[in-house]
């Protein structure tokens, strides 16, 4: 009876002692979290499926992080995998955002429903409408035109007026061209057959087939290096690889002929880099600060500073070392209609049997 007294008036004591060191360890507990640095969450990272390549693109996306503190990691591939890619995975991708080459693989992921239109006011503002869908569902972020690059010792610039004239047959055995899995070459032979036809489009490309013979190329920069290396005396590639090779080797004997410049000549090809969020993303908001760090003119101007792209937003100036954009004239065929025109393209140079 005794011992059963004693306990009984300890008991609410100790009870009371561990009430309180519970309590105590809560907020001990509750203290450390606060104070505890919490690794990223996922609505502090973006994933981008990029269809260019990444020392073109990291650089821009590490300022993005630097000033906002949002992570954003590159899954790099060739645009119409990363196209196809994103069907297959549907709502399950990773995915929040998808960056391309080429106007024509967005219009495509945007016809297949995989991308979010975008009512932001920081894009109609910075990027002309002729650079973007009409509901802002992808958004141009920088220019590049199809360009003739010729070898200086071999080649004045006035034997040459239009990319028609390399398939003069006078350029046997002189110009280096794309392989026919080029983004590049499938939409520039894409604005050429919507201005020309098919018919004048297919005599065309039987030239470059029988004037490049070997000289078929999986890289543009090799291209480049090639006329350089007067392997060649002209080359068909985007503008922006030849100034990076002149900004490496200023004396290359390289210049650049921007074509059919001409009265009643369809204008320089153009198509643009571009990007789109995807339609599934839980991080919309993240999403929208970099397309609009992209877009807004500190963005523009690495875009121009670093890759020698022309920048689409107006008030942002283009490298100096570039072609005056005002001073040519671009093709008429709308950037949206690349996609539509591109099937038929494949057929028209599988048919040619360029490699």
């Amino acid at each position: 009876m005794h011992i059963f007294f004693r306990r009984s008036l300890r008991l609410p004591g100790f009870a009371s002692r561990l009430a309180w060191m519970g309590l105590a360890l809560g907020c001990l507990l509750a203290f450390a979290w606060l104070i505890t640095p919490t690794p990223a969450s996922a609505v502090d990272k973006l994933t981008v499926y990029s269809g260019r390549a990444e020392r073109l693109i990291k650089p821009v996306f590490d300022t993005f992080t630097a000033k906002t503190g949002i992570q954003v990691d590159l899954l790099s591939s060739g645009t119409t995998e990363l196209v196809n890619r994103l069907k297959a995975e549907g709502t399950r991708s990773p995915a929040d955002l998808l960056i391309t080459n080429d106007a024509g693989s967005l219009e495509m992921a945007r016809a297949a429903g995989l991308l979010r239109p975008l009512n932001m006011r920081e894009i109609d503002r910075a990027i002309p409408p002729q650079f973007r869908a009409s509901d802002n569902s992808w958004v141009g972020l920088s220019g590049r035109f199809w360009i003739i690059v010729y070898n200086t010792t071999m080649v004045k610039p006035d034997q040459i007026k239009s990319l028609l004239d390399l398939a003069d047959p006078k350029w046997k055995d002189k110009i280096a061209i794309p392989n026919s899995g080029s983004e590049y070459l499938q939409a520039g032979v894409s604005v050429v057959r919507a201005t020309i036809g098919d018919d004048r489009t297919k005599k065309f490309l039987e030239g470059l087939r029988d004037n490049a013979g070997t000289q078929v190329y999986q890289k543009s920069s090799q291209i480049v290096d090639a006329v350089a290396k007067g392997q060649v005396a002209m080359g068909i590639v985007n503008h922006y690889y030849v100034y990076r090779h002149l900004a490496t080797q200023p004396t290359a004997p390289l210049a650049v002929l921007m074509p059919d410049q001409q009265e009643g000549g369809m204008g320089a090809i153009m198509n643009v880099a571009g990007i789109g969020v995807l339609k599934h993303t839980p991080r919309l908001n993240s999403a929208k600060l970099l397309v609009e760090f992209l877009v807004a003119q500190v963005g523009q101007k690495m875009f121009a500073d670093l890759d020698k792209e022309y920048p689409l937003h107006p008030e942002v100036k283009a490298d100096p070392a570039l072609i005056e954009r005002k001073s040519f004239r671009a093709a008429l065929v709308p950037l949206t209609k690349l996609a539509e025109l591109r099937e038929p393209t494949l057929l028209l140079i599988e048919q040619v049997g360029l490699r």
